[in-house]
């Protein structure tokens, strides 16, 4: 979805849309466009749609870290994630 002018995009910056909290439980056939983990936290899978050599991100993540990539799965062995897609459409 482009982005049309700076209110849109602050929009997007505030949380427009959808997001969903997760933990250790595998999230698979999601269209999420960012994942933010406020806690330190450990990826042991991750699927992305837009890249390539995604397995270089299972790892350690220290907290504040946001992945701005189209991610349809990801699987944590610990920590929390938060993962944000575009909702329903306008």
């Amino acid at each position: 979805m482009p982005i049309d002018n700076n209110n849109d995009l602050l929009r997007e910056q505030l949380g427009k849309g959808t997001a969903e909290i997760f933990t250790t439980v595998a999230q698979t056939g999601k269209n999420w466009y960012a994942v933010y983990f406020p806690i330190t936290s450990t990826i042991s899978a991750i699927t992305v749609d837009n890249a390539t050599g995604d397995s270089a991100l299972q790892t350690v993540l220290p907290a504040g870290t946001t992945l701005f990539l189209q991610i349809s799965a990801i699987t944590l062995t610990s920590g929390l994630g938060i993962g944000y897609d575009e909702g329903p459409s306008e």
